[in-house]
């Protein structure tokens, strides 16, 4: 079975990333590599935000991220299993020491 969307199979009316994202990511000496995260069920997701705004708002000014198309982080994250891709999602909860 084949989890990828190709751009052909999308119907018009279907919401898809216009463009690259912005993929949030743990630097490390000379490289970097993609955070994944956990969904609400458990599994693991890509994550990739349609504006750095929106990955500030949910991730914080400190988060390093880079652009990527949706088949380069498909392809970055298959090898090691992960198939879900997460567009503009929203935190879970306030961060840890925010008092509202």
């Amino acid at each position: 079975m084949n989890d990828r969307i190709e751009a052909d199979d999308a119907e018009p009316c279907e919401r898809t990333p216009a463009g690259p994202l912005f993929v949030p990511v743990r630097p490390g000496p000379g490289t970097c590599a993609t955070r994944l995260f956990r969904t609400a069920r458990g599994g693991r997701t890509a994550v990739g935000f349609t504006s750095e705004r929106l990955l500030v708002d949910v991730l914080g000014p400190g988060q390093p991220w880079i652009r990527l198309a949706e088949p380069a982080l498909r392809a970055l994250t298959g090898p090691v299993g992960v198939t879900e891709l997460t567009v503009d999602p929203r935190p879970a909860a306030a961060p840890a020491g925010h008092r509202g």
